[in-house]
């Protein structure tokens, strides 16, 4: 029976599929990953990835299934190099993430968090000095247009915000026809902003895409939202902005070092709200992320090319030998 690596919890719909199909389920946490690796055939991470020494540990490692969109966590290059597949679960979380860069900015807009502290405080002043804001009419800025970016942009409209757009992929074609209005670069968005809502995976290009400069573009009394990876934003720039009073705030559930630490200075700032990574996480996604990471895990280990492949040139690599019924 070929067994499967669960580095980090999963819904049990995703556990229940690789019983069915005769697929050992291995539980782990992310510490254990290189001395768990030897002997099996698949492995399910979500956010904590699987390092390259782990695949090198593996040497019957046929796949690497992402729970979720991002795997800049993942040794891509090294499981290319393996002939190890990594798939990920790309449309599975897409309404949850879009909904709660939603609730993010309205716990901001209306001073949600900072008004509950205040509540509970007995502090009765708050209502005199909270800045709060409408957000119908407000611009709300999309830095990226995939799926995530276009639903966002959908429930943002559907309040009365008017929604701007920016790809680094230059989709203005695809921002037109989702009603959205294409800016010229990520300056003239930023800088035309009240929210600013990040939708990029994170790579060497889009790394600290949010610094110095670009806060400093920022409208005053402006958000910042980021669902997408941490190391989007220069964070020791944010808070600088922040602790100046150029920004009214930031709604964060993604960190540049997950979990966050307990020194990070992103702790200090009443006006960030902070959620832990949990955009994906509500009861409906998390079963679409289990079964489809479990289900991609089914095919290739029965020779199936699965729907969701980061690097189709490993294709078919070690997953031949199991379709020869090996190992």
């Amino acid at each position: 029976m070929p067994s499967c690596l669960i580095v980090q919890p999963i819904h049990p719909a995703g556990l229940a599929l690789l019983e069915q199909s005769g697929i050992e389920a291995v539980l782990s946490d992310p510490g254990a990953m290189v001395a768990q690796a030897p002997g099996v055939a698949a492995v399910i991470t979500r956010n904590a990835g699987f390092t390259a020494e782990a695949m090198r540990a593996a040497p019957d490692l046929a796949v690497v299934s992402v729970h979720g969109t991002g795997y800049d966590r993942v040794a891509v290059e090294t499981a290319t190099g393996l002939g190890i597949l990594v798939v990920n679960t790309p449309e599975a979380n897409v309404l949850s993430v879009a909904e709660h860069t939603l609730a993010l900015t309205f716990a901001l807009a209306k001073g949600v968090v900072s008004g509950d502290r205040a509540t509970r405080a007995g502090d009765d002043g708050f209502k005199y000095r909270a800045r709060m804001i409408e957000l119908a009419g407000a611009t709300f800025g999309i830095v990226g247009f995939g799926l995530i970016g276009r639903e966002t942009a959908r429930l943002a409209a559907a309040i009365g915000m008017r929604v701007v757009g920016w790809s680094p992929s230059g989709r203005s074609a695809d921002l037109q026809a989702a009603g959205v209005e294409p800016m010229a670069s990520l300056e003239a968005l930023v800088a035309e902003s009240d929210v600013v809502s990040l939708h990029l995976r994170l790579s060497p290009s889009s790394r600290h895409l949010i610094d110095r400069r670009m806060l400093a573009r920022m409208k005053p009394g402006a958000f910042l939202v980021n669902t997408a990876r941490g190391a989007l934003v220069d964070e020791d720039a944010l808070c600088d902005a922040l602790a100046a009073g150029d920004l009214a705030g930031a709604g964060l559930d993604v960190f540049a070092d997950e979990p966050l630490p307990t020194n990070s200075r992103l702790r200090e700032h009443e006006n960030i709200v902070l959620t832990p990574h949990v955009a994906g996480s509500t009861e409906q996604a998390l079963q679409r992320m289990a079964r489809l990471a479990a289900s991609q895990v089914v095919d290739v280990l029965a020779g199936r090319r699965p729907p969701h492949i980061v690097n189709p040139a490993a294709w078919p690599g070690r997953a031949a030998a199991f379709t020869a019924g090996k190992p």
